[in-house]
């Protein structure tokens, strides 16, 4: 009993010797009930809590402990200033009639977290102005929780990279799903509407980094993702003509089509007054999925929404006019085109154009397999450019599928190089040696005189790293380094290298010739493809980035063993005007570790002794180099 009468043991809470914090609000709570007069140190102490207290700490039961660990403690690491979360219970009026989260609303979601991500890097508004591929792995069903997390990975110039991630969370089971990893590009505005220059973004975790460096490829790819595909149309449009179809069972593309018409009021608006992205997108999905049942007659589900930009802005007062139509329907899945146009008026002639994009659909039975799809009679005209347009589109979206969005270790070392898969690939290559730079967990094995090599244990995969630094300016050494077929003259390991094919200024296929003999007592050849970019901004290295593929023109031969590198090349970082940090890399494949690990100082010495050759080879052709390139000027 305390001095006032009150009974602690009531409580159940005492810890050493002082009643808890909680044991103390209940007494004060039935002393309050049953008009028992309360001295004022107990008052006070029971407000005031334990701050300033000098009692020792009162034990918490597990879960309390455990539940305030997961609501307050800090990350392991500093938290991105940009990440921003999103958490949303799916709620009926989040669903469509199969009790499943529209993917219109999911949209409208991810939209705003990645939106709200970028300002707070940028400071002021911005506006969504791209999206990448996005493939949705699993719907998401009523009473499950939507997790979605964004954060920039790379500041451009006005522009903006936002990397977004969106998984769902069953709350019956504690279990989290990945439902699919988008990339937006943001830009901002000022009050006044122009463009903002942005500071740059300085990555800090090691995944940081690595978004980071790749999105500079990532923003390459999209620039050049029209002229793919303007590309592919004019060297296959035999490959994509119209197929042999009964006309009796085909459905007419024209039984498709879908026009709607919406209004846009101030909650469909932001901040800025202008129709929120997600908003559009929305209304997009809408409209694609109703002219999807038409074909099937049947509830699609909708798997992927290729890359789309933004043309122009749509504000509160206008008009949009959805139109959508099934450009072609393939076994098991169907592209359905949508476009949204905008005119402030209703006696308005001119529309402006605000987004197009395609989607694809599939129809799934009970037991979630793909459904066979019936064919589509397209339209005359515009009908069949779009039907041959689809196939391409459906053959690029494979590539960059199966090229861009597996790990290096997971695509098949010689994958066959072609017109449609040209941009991929180098995306591949140049990504994949930048991720191999950015692993923090090398360990130095060696180190002679001004040469340092470190190893890198991973998965089945062996890989090295020898850096130096030379007298000669980092442009230089790029140019000397990328070209293959100079390299006999410091690489004792090449024979010869013959430059097949020109792909663009920054991408070569050369045929290597080396002079290691194979297990068959052969010498071995590759086709490689190299690729080189030069820095995007301050800070980024040069780069030249190897990597095997298959050319119809140059298949294997009795002659030699055909070889294949996985990933290998230089980052080349400027240190001043006159010096250069030269760092080589190679990931061995599986085949290669035996021979490693039995010869791992015989093998180091070798690659110190090629890399004092590169050396020499590069002080000596300095001067000559900076002859020509002064000269092409």
């Amino acid at each position: 009993m305390d001095p006032s009468g009150a009974d602690w043991s009531g409580s159940g809470e005492v810890c050493g010797g002082f009643p808890s914090q909680r044991a103390l609000h209940w007494c004060l709570l039935k002393m309050v009930k049953e008009n028992i007069v309360i001295p004022e140190e107990i008052l006070s102490f029971c407000c005031n809590g334990f701050q300033g207290s000098t009692s020792p700490p009162c034990s918490q039961d597990p879960g309390e402990r455990e539940e305030a660990a997961g609501a307050m403690a800090s990350p392991s690491h500093p938290r991105n200033p940009t990440e921003v979360q999103m958490s949303q219970l799916v709620l009926p009026c989040h669903t469509n009639h199969r009790g499943e989260l529209s993917i219109g609303q999911l949209l409208k979601w991810i939209d705003t977290t990645a939106c709200l991500s970028a300002e707070r890097h940028a400071g002021c508004p911005c506006v969504t102005a791209s999206m990448d591929d996005i493939y949705f792995e699993h719907t998401i069903s009523v009473g499950q929780v939507v997790n979605i997390k964004a954060k920039v990975n790379r500041a451009f110039n006005s522009s903006m990279e936002v990397g977004i991630q969106v998984s769902y969370e069953d709350l019956c089971s504690g279990k989290h799903y990945s439902i699919c990893k988008a990339y937006a590009t943001f830009v901002a505005h000022s009050s006044s509407g122009n463009k903002v220059t942005l500071k740059p973004l300085i990555p800090q975790t090691e995944e940081e980094k690595i978004e980071h460096s790749i999105a500079a490829e990532r923003r390459r790819m999209r620039l050049v993702h029209k002229d793919t595909l303007k590309d592919l149309l004019t060297r296959s449009r035999q490959e994509t003509e119209l197929e042999t179809r009964d006309g009796s069972v085909a459905v007419p593309a024209e039984k498709t089509r879908v026009e709607s018409v919406e209004l846009v009021l101030p909650p469909h608006a932001n901040h800025q007054g202008n129709t929120f992205g997600g908003q559009i997108m929305a209304w997009m999905e809408n409209v694609a999925t109703i002219a999807a049942s038409r074909l099937c007659h049947a509830h699609p589900t909708l798997r992927a929404i290729e890359m789309f930009h933004f043309r122009g802005p749509s504000q509160v007062g206008d008009r949009l006019v959805l139109k959508a139509i099934v450009n072609n329907a393939f076994k098991n899945s169907m592209e359905v085109g949508v476009c949204a146009e905008a005119y402030g008026q209703e006696m308005s002639v001119s529309r402006r154009h605000i987004n197009s994009a395609f989607m694809t659909f599939v129809v799934l039975d009970q037991e979630g397999r793909p459904c066979t799809l019936p064919m589509l009679a397209p339209e005359q005209g515009d009908g069949e450019r779009r039907y041959r347009e689809a196939s391409a589109r459906k053959k690029i979206r494979l590539d960059r599928k199966y090229v861009v969005s597996c790990k290096q270790t997971e695509v098949p070392l010689s994958v066959p190089w072609d017109q449609s898969n040209k941009v991929y690939l180098s995306y591949n290559n140049v990504s994949a040696l930048k991720m191999l730079v950015a692993n923090v967990n090398w360990a130095l094995a060696r180190e002679k005189e001004k040469v340092q090599m470190y190893t890198l244990e991973e998965d089945k995969f062996l890989s090295f790293r020898i850096e130096m630094s030379v007298r000669i300016a980092a442009s230089q050494a790029f140019s000397l380094l990328s070209d293959l077929r100079r390299r006999h003259e410091w690489d004792s390991h090449y024979l010869s290298a013959e430059l097949v094919q020109q792909v663009d200024d920054d991408d070569m296929i050369y045929h290597v010739v080396s002079q290691t003999l194979s297990s068959e007592n052969k010498l071995q050849d590759f086709v490689i493809l190299a690729s080189r970019r030069k820095p995007c901004s301050k800070g980024d290295p040069y780069v030249v980035a190897f990597r095997s593929v298959t050319l119809p023109t140059h298949p294997a031969t009795a002659s030699f063993t055909r070889g294949e590198t996985i990933c290998s090349g230089f980052c080349i970082w400027p240190e001043s005007e006159e010096m250069s940090k030269v760092a080589y890399y190679n990931q061995a494949t599986p085949g290669y570790l035996n021979y490693v690990t039995t010869n791992i100082a015989g093998l180091s010495s070798a690659f110190c002794a090629t890399f004092e050759a590169c050396e020499k080879f590069l002080l000596k052709n300095k001067e000559d180099d900076l002859i020509v390139r002064l000269q092409s000027l």
